[in-house]
Formats: C-alpha cells, sequence, structure tokens
C-alpha cells in the first residue's frame, strides 16, 4: 500500500518549468564534483544484463527482477537493479588500473518497491565503483570516500542555491559515522527507520555502518545481499530533509567482498548456490580486482537540493490512484 505525506503548507520554490533546469543543472555539476573527489571517469551502463550471468544486483535478495525473453538467443535477460556487480567486472574487462574508477548515469526498475514520497519502481543512480588494493581495503578508506561524496553534495547544493536564488537549503558536510550496532544499543526500543531519523535529526548528515549481518537482537539492521558489499565495511549516507522532517538516505555503498568475505557472507545467507554462477566463481577464484563502490540516488540528491515534498516532482514514474489524488489535492505537481 502506497504512503503519502504533505508537509503543512508545502509549496514548491520552483516552477515545473525551473524544476527542470534546474534538475538537469544538479546532474552536470554533481558528476564533476564527484568525479574529481574520487577519480572515477563516465562509464556507458547496461539496462539489462543476462539472467545467468549473476550480474544483477539481488538486493535484499527476496526482489523479484524484471525478465524478457530474447526472440534472436532463446536466452532471458533481466533490467538490472543496480550495477553492485557488473562494474567490478567492467573495471577488470576495461584496464582500469589501481586508483582509478568509473561511475554511471544508471537507471533500473525495482517492480516491488514500495511507493511513497521517498520510493518509486524507477531507479536513477550515480553508480560508481573504484580499484582499491589490500593496504587500502580498511575502514579509513571507507570514511574517507564517505566524506568526498558528502562534500561533493554540499558544494552541488551551494551552486544550485547560487542560480535559484529561491532554494534556501543547508547541509551539513561534517559525517557523523556510527555502526548499525551502535545504532541498536542507543535507541534499542526504535525500529531500524525510527533510529535513522532519531540519529540523522540529531546530526544532520551521517553513515550508518556495517548493515547486511545480524545485530544483538537477532535482527538486521536492514538487508543487503552477500554478493558485493562486505557487511563490516559498508553503509548508508543520510542527510536530514527540513521539508519532509526525515532522514533521507542518499547513498548505499562499501567496500565490495573479496574471496573470504564472499566465501563466508554466501554461507550466512543461505545463498551457496550463488558459487557456480560466472561472476561469483571468478570471485572466489580471485580473478577480479580488489574494489568499493556504491549508488547514489539521482532523485534523492534532486529531492533534497531542490527542497520538494516527492520523488515524483523531479522523476516521471507509474503511480497508483491514491497517490496522484493525494499530489494533486495538495498542489504537488508529479512528472
Amino acid at each position: 500500500m502506497s504512503k503519502l505525506v504533505v508537509p503543512e503548507g508545502y509549496k514548491s520554490v520552483l516552477s515545473v518549468y525551473e524544476t527542470q533546469i534546474a534538475i538537469g543543472t544538479i546532474k552536470r555539476i554533481f558528476e564533476e564534483y564527484l568525479s574529481r573527489a574520487l577519480n572515477i571517469k563516465r562509464a556507458s551502463a547496461p539496462l539489462f544484463v543476462g539472467s545467468e550471468t549473476g550480474l544483477n544486483d539481488n538486493l535484499s535478495g527476496h526482489e523479484r527482477p524484471v525478465e524478457f525473453d530474447i526472440k534472436e538467443t532463446g536466452t532471458y535477460a533481466q533490467i538490472v537493479h543496480s550495477l553492485a556487480k557488473w562494474k567490478r567486472l567492467a573495471l577488470h574487462q576495461y584496464g582500469f588500473h589501481l586508483g582509478e574508477g568509473l561511475y554511471t548515469d544508471m537507471n533500473a526498475v525495482r517492480r516491488e518497491e514500495e511507493m511513497d514520497n521517498l520510493h518509486s519502481i524507477y531507479v536513477d543512480q550515480w553508480d560508481w565503483e573504484k580499484i582499491i588494493d589490500r593496504e587500502t581495503r580498511n575502514e579509513k578508506t571507507l570514511r574517507d570516500t564517505v566524506t568526498a561524496i558528502a562534500g561533493a553534495i554540499c558544494d552541488t547544493a551551494e551552486k544550485i542555491k547560487e542560480m535559484f536564488p529561491a532554494i534556501s537549503v543547508s547541509f551539513d558536510r561534517n559525517v557523523s559515522f556510527i555502526t548499525s550496532q551502535e545504532l541498536e544499543d542507543k535507541y534499542p526500543s526504535l525500529t531500524p527507520k525510527e533510529r535513522e531519523n532519531a540519529y540523522v535529526k540529531e546530526n544532520k548528515t551521517a553513515f550508518i555502518m556495517q548493515i547486511g549481518g545480524v545485530l544483538k537482537s537477532g535482527q538486521k539492521h536492514d538487508g543487503r545481499s552477500p554478493d558485493y558489499d562486505d557487511w563490516q565495511l559498508n553503509g548508508d549516507i543520510f542527510m536530514w530533509s527540513d521539508v519532509l522532517e526525515c532522514a533521507v538516505e542518499l547513498s548505499s555503498m562499501g567496500i565490495r567482498v573479496d574471496e573470504k568475505s564472499l566465501d563466508e557472507q554466501l554461507t550466512k545467507a543461505g545463498c551457496n548456490d550463488r558459487r557456480t554462477l560466472p561472476f561469483h566463481k571468478m570471485l572466489l577464484a580471485g580473478e577480479l580486482p580488489l574494489t568499493m563502490g556504491g549508488g547514489i540516488g539521482q532523485s534523492r540528491v534532486c529531492m533534497l537540493l531542490l527542497q520538494k515534498a516527492h520523488v515524483g516532482e523531479v522523476q516521471v514514474s507509474v503511480w497508483d490512484d491514491q497517490t496522484i489524488a493525494g499530489c494533486k489535492a495538495a498542489g504537488i505537481v508529479l512528472l
């Protein structure tokens, strides 16, 4: 069931026309800042991958991809959920070197995604990946990269405010780091989502680390597929939205699994059947570079920087009748 929140007295500070111009501007500016901050270059991205390759992102492990048959090959393909695995293989095949990386303008379909102010079945991300080595495969590298991404978002916000004076957002580039277990210890009576809101409301910009494993309570903070992020070296970037009065997750990212962590996580997740897939066999054999990477939500960054109340104000998607009627009554213009 969809859920719509209408902030009291909400009115977009930009017209639809201005919004379209601002979206394009944000995407151009942020890509440049991100590219420089992480030393990554733009690469073309697939819309779909072969079903048998194991390259599609399994997300939390239960979502069904959009799958279709190909007449000429007699095989099946899946529209991507994200490019978490594809990027690592691409770095290997394209000849990138240590310290270099790529980013893509990724478009995905997540047919089982919930629909609310922040969620849509259409997903657009800057999916990025970068080669690291054993020496830099650590928490310091993770923290430094998170800080660089947060800085790129804040720099983009400052540029947009110069160009569109009606925008008055302000973000904290100082990131507060906390593990999912520390967050549970701090707010034991709250749900994971409530913990995120409580912590980010206090700290404004935060990175919640170590997502995917089971906490002391016996529950997970959130689901993570076992075959891309190392659950001990990953996390989510959040910033606070004054418009929606909630934490907005802008990025899921992390240092990727090596042979050891992939072996352990496949067993913990009960996904040992994936060991026979081409991508996983290469990983377990140590044939792929060590990397880190993630996805940064384009629509969510635009929402946050343009002071929007609904993701449908900055992207074109399909919505249920209840959402369409509710937005129309509230003066929220869905694209």
